[in-house]
Parts: C-alpha cells; structure tokens; sequence
C-alpha cells in the first residue's frame, strides 16, 4: 500500500561498551570515547552498595520510564523457549512503549507508516542502515536522515533495551548530524543506558558542551566513569586536587595503563613536561581524547578524522580557515544549514589565495553581485562561484540558497544554463523546471518532465537517463522488496532503495530503474524526482 508522500522534506540542522542489558548495540563507532565503564561479566555478583537506593520515578519522561519498566527481569536475557522453535522467530516485549520506538518526526510529518518496520528483525534494519548513505545524491542523504528521525513502533523482535535506537544514533554520528543524534538522545535520556550516555559524552565534547555531560555523570549513579572521564571531569569543574588524588590513586593501585598515565599527567601538569615533544596521538582517536589534547593546546586536525570531528572547528576558537573547511564538509551531507555555510564565506576577506579562499572570494563576489540586482556582474560571477562549489561537491546547498532569486533575473548564455539547473536541485525545483530553459535540447525536456513526473514520449538524452525513465514511465517493485512490503517492513524497503540505486551510481544502472520504481511505488514522488534531477545533473561516483 502506497505511503503518503515525504513532500519534498529536507533536513539540515534541526567504539562501543555494552549496554546495561549487556547486549552489545547493533551498529557500533570504534572512535566511541571510553567514557564509563562496561557492567559485570554476566553471571558475577556485584557487591551490594553501602546504602541501597531506590531511583526515583520521572513521569517527564515516559519514552525511557516505560523503556525500563518492561525490560527482562534478569538484564540481558531473553526469554528461553525450551521447545523446537526456529531462531529466526522474532520476540518482543508487550506492553509500554520501547527506546526504539523514540523518534523527533511523527509519521503525519514524516508521511511513513507508523509501523514503519513492521516484523523486521533489528539486526538486519541495523545492517541495512550502516551500508547506506554514503558518498550518495543528497535527496538520499535527506531521506536517510529523514528516517532515522521518524517516530515509528519498534521492530517486532525489539527487546527495550534501545539495540535499534543505539544503532540509528551511530548512524547519525557516522554522516555528523550530532545536532539531530542529540536531540534524540535527549528525547530517550541520555542516562538511560551506557551506551546512550557514550554517545552523549562524545557529541558533547565534540560540540563544546562537555561540562553539561559531566554534570550528567556526576548526577547519574548508575554511570561509572572511567579512569580518564573521571579525571577530566573533575578537572572541568575546577577540582584539580580531586582530579590529581584519582589519578594518583589508579597508579598506586596500577589501574591506569602507560598511555593513560603519560596523557592525564600532563593533562593535570603540563608544566612538568615543559620542552617535550607531546606522545603519539592513540588510533583511534577519541573524542575525549582530541578533547584532552586540545585542552593542552595541540588540537589534533579533524580533517582525517570522521566527519563528526568537524564540529569542533564551527567553534570560535579555530580558525577562520577551519570554520569554513569543517561546514563545507558537513553541509555535504545535510548536517548543518546551508546557511550556516553563507555565514561564514561571507565572514570576512579572505587572507591569502587557492583552495578555501579562491571558493569564499568567489562566493562573495557572486553574493555582493546578487544582493545588488546588478545583472551583468551575476552573469560574469555565477559560473566561477559555481564552479567552486562543485569543486566541494555543495552544488545542492549553492542551490537551495540562490536559485530562487536568481530565477527572477532572467540570466543568459552560460549563466542563464546554471540557474536553470540550479532550479532543478533546489527544493522549489517542480516550479522551476517550468520556467523557460536557456536551451530546448532533448536533455533540458527530459530534466524538465522528470521534475513534474512524466517523461512518456520523451528521449533520453544518455544511459542514466535511460535508466531513470522506466521509472517514470512503468514502475515496478522487484519481487524481494515487494515481499518487504508485503510484511510491513516499509523502512527496510526504502533502505534496500537507496542501496539499489547506489549500487547504480556505481555502474549498474539497471539498480537505478529498481530503486526510483520502489520510491514512486511506496508514494515517496518528491523524493523519486530530486533523486533522479541530481543523478543526472551532479557527478557522483559513489
């Protein structure tokens, strides 16, 4: 059954311990900071604690209330069948709603069903979710996010413990969106697990905020810190007598390895290794530790770091330089606003020429023209600052900023092709693709009927083309994804979409025609017809 339509819905800004029911998570960062510690090995008794304690019940949040009301009464076992029950057979938890089911867009928003995955297993919507999303078309960067926001039932199998949860949160810090990761672990509570306070520590180191996660770990006495979270933490608040005794207590007791020792003892005493060469940064980089090292002022560069490293530069404290090379990469996925990136181009002059600057002077020099009205400049302007912009791979964000205003100028030559294509990938692109083309080519009508959904009769101006109009013309569901729908398991059968035509960018073209087909098939129109517009227009290689 046909979903509603997404209606053209983007969004910009809006490794792993086990988790307390001792499951691992289903998608795990190995760059996760160690910042508590993992329980007791099933099966050891803790000792008991000196004045036991009952937590007190918070009605504020009925998401993570209900969550753990209706986990399994030993943590980390499943119920046990005794009798010839296949494996595959999924089990859940009745009653009260669960930490997978935690969302920020509700389906009337989303337009996805609100069993969005049906009797799917959580292992394989995790494994699906980690393969996708890479390197692709930013329509399908859109809808990822968009999915892994949705507010939907949990999985069939889903246990309470947050497994799905956890592994659509991974998601998010893999492409960067710590904004949108964020606001879902604010929703769930970021002390409801281990795992969710991990995730919570590190966006907040990553985005300057690490003293509202240690307050998190002070006021949380189900969270054991970690000998390093620990010492940092109190260090933050100012305690570096505390910070100093833990420290020296874990040498004494030998609870600290060499590593450990050489970076918190300079941490603590920076002076007392005045003149020497700082020690190796580990591999994998931590955010705790890119944290500590920064704090000693060596920041190690985040280029070569996973995208949500580059949060830590959009800060005041690093350079103008920094600033504009960490949006660029984070608007190219749709983690931030475009206009974050207009902000900081147009920040100040640039100081020097090539690379990063030659794309602020450029981009400037287009805005000024733009903001002006003054024709002539735009004309000259326009295709140098778009073709910076490609150079960076932000064709969509340039277009989601200027192409409107720049549709009303009625551009020639060069310039007037530009803003026509522009039309196309930006969110207005149906209502722009009906103003008047530079040219009347075969490609120009074929873009043109993609952008309002019908091509019949047209020609194909080359092979993506030629994959992209059956789609359009007779689409039809693959036999695996339909059997998906047949089961619900609707989230899953956009997945497999995306991976299809991804798998297409790559060479095989015939995945484009079945994954576009699944899209107008499950009524996702918007989202078909930009995906389409930009394979056709973007140069993407997967």
């Amino acid at each position: 059954m046909p979903i509603k339509p997404v209606a053209g819905f983007l969004i910009f800004a809006m490794a792993a311990a086990p988790a307390f029911a001792e499951k691992r998570p289903l998608s795990a960062i190995d760059w996760l900071s160690q910042s508590v510690k993992a329980p007791a090995p099933k099966g050891t008794v803790a000792p008991a604690p000196a004045q036991p304690q009952t937590p007190a019940h918070n009605t504020a949040n009925p998401v993570k209330n209900g969550s753990q009301a209706n986990l399994p009464a030993t943590p980390g076992e499943m119920a046990v069948s005794s009798g010839a029950v296949p494996e595959v057979v999924a089990t859940t938890v009745l009653g009260g709603p669960s930490l997978d089911s935690v969302g920020l867009l509700p389906p009337d928003v989303t337009g996805f069903p609100r069993d969005l995955w049906g009797i799917g297993h959580s292992t394989e919507i995790a494994a699906a979710m980690a393969s996708v999303g890479q390197d692709v078309v930013p329509a399908l960067q859109s809808l990822l996010m968009t999915l892994l926001l949705a507010e939907a039932e949990a999985p069939a199998d889903s246990d309470g413990s947050g497994a799905l949860l956890i592994a659509r949160i991974d998601k998010l810090l893999t492409i960067g969106a710590l904004d949108q990761a964020q606001a879902l672990i604010d929703v769930a509570g970021p002390d409801a697990s281990a795992d969710l306070f991990r995730r919570n520590f590190d966006v907040a180191l990553l985005t300057g905020e690490e003293d509202r996660a240690c307050e998190v770990l002070k006021t949380s006495p189900d969270l054991a810190p970690t000998l390093t979270a620990r010492v940092f933490c109190l260090a933050r608040a100012g305690d570096w007598n505390a910070a100093a005794l833990t420290l020296r207590t874990a040498q004494v007791l030998g609870n600290v390895t060499e590593d450990e020792d050489l970076l918190l003892s300079r941490f603590l005493d920076p002076e007392q290794f005045d003149g020497e060469d700082m020690p190796p940064a580990p591999k994998p980089v931590t955010p705790l530790i890119w944290r500590i090292y920064d704090a000693l002022g060596e920041p190690l560069p985040t280029a070569t770091l996973p995208p949500a490293f580059a949060h830590a530069e959009l800060s005041d404290h690093a350079g103008w330089k920094a600033q504009i090379e960490a949006a660029e990469r984070l608007a190219r996925v749709g983690a931030i606003t475009p206009n974050l990136l207009l902000g900081l181009y147009t920040d100040r002059a640039p100081a020097a020429s090539g690379g990063v600057w030659d794309r602020a002077d450029a981009f400037q020099r287009f805005d000024a023209a733009l903001t002006k009205s003054d024709v002539q400049a735009v004309e000259q302007r326009l295709p140098l600052a778009y073709a910076r912009m490609k150079d960076v791979e932000l064709e969509v964000p340039f277009a989601t900023l200027f192409a409107t205003a720049l549709a009303k100028l009625h551009l020639q030559g060069d310039a007037g092709r530009i803003v026509y294509e522009l039309g196309l990938i930006s969110p207005d692109y149906e209502r722009l693709s009906k103003v008047k083309a530079a040219s009347a080519d075969a490609r120009s009508v074929f873009l043109a009927g993609v952008a309002q959904g019908s091509v019949k009769g047209l020609t194909a101006p080359d092979s993506m083309a030629r994959a992209i109009a059956p789609a359009f013309t007779d689409p039809v569901l693959p036999d695996d994804i339909a059997e998906l729908v047949r089961q619900k398991r609707i989230g899953e059968a956009i997945l497999q979409a995306m991976a299809r035509i991804e798998s297409g960018v790559r060479g095989e073209l015939v995945k484009v025609t079945e994954g576009l087909s699944v899209l107008r098939k499950l009524g996702l129109e918007d989202v078909a017809r930009r995906t389409a517009l930009q394979l056709m227009l973007l140069e993407r290689n997967g």
